[in-house]
């Protein structure tokens, strides 16, 4: 499946020298404590919570319209203790999803409007289908596929699952162009 040009006005996004665009309109709590690889893309009204504790990705990520990059917290007698989020190289995450994840494997597509639940463990190659919510602490398995609410195991993924994701994450950022001014 061929990706289209998905145009954005250069002025609303910073370019960094590892290839990073970062909406001016995303809210970045905490910068210092947010790692981004390179080739990453952090679209409009995104918020990525760095205060709470680090957050990294890997390479060509993408974070779309206003999802939510929160690291998960634990509660404890004493209060509350906020641990860091590892997203995986080509993950992509979809329009208005929150994730609270405490692992992001590679080669992730989470769907829009997701809700990945506090320290849950998203392992490589596996699918998150639009609107699903999974319940803290799950653990997704390697090539599967979950869905619902709550979500679950619904399907099997190709072992080129990996390969998909890397064309798909590499073409999306290739395809994300500053519209030409004529």
């Amino acid at each position: 499946m061929e990706l289209r040009e998905i145009n954005y006005n250069k002025g609303d996004y910073v370019e960094t020298a590892s290839g990073n665009k970062v909406c001016r309109q995303t809210v970045l709590c905490g910068s210092q404590n947010i790692i981004l690889q390179g080739k990453v893309i952090v679209q409009s009204e995104a918020i990525i919570r760095g205060d709470l504790a680090n957050v990294r990705t890997g390479r060509y990520c993408i974070i779309s319209k206003e999802a939510v990059i929160r690291p998960p917290y634990k509660k404890f007698s004493k209060g509350v203790a906020f641990f860091p989020l590892v997203m995986g190289d080509h993950v992509f995450v979809g329009e208005g999803s929150l994730v609270s994840a405490g692992v992001v494997g590679s080669y992730v597509y989470i769907g829009k409007n997701c809700v990945i639940g506090r320290r849950c463990i998203l392992k490589d190659c596996c699918v998150i289908e639009d609107n699903t919510v999974l319940a803290p602490e799950t653990v997704v398995p390697p090539f599967t596929r979950y869905g619902g609410s709550p979500g679950m195991n619904i399907g099997d993924l190709p072992e080129c699952q990996a390969d998909l994701m890397v064309d798909y994450t590499r073409s999306y950022y290739q395809h994300f162009q500053p519209t030409k001014i004529i």
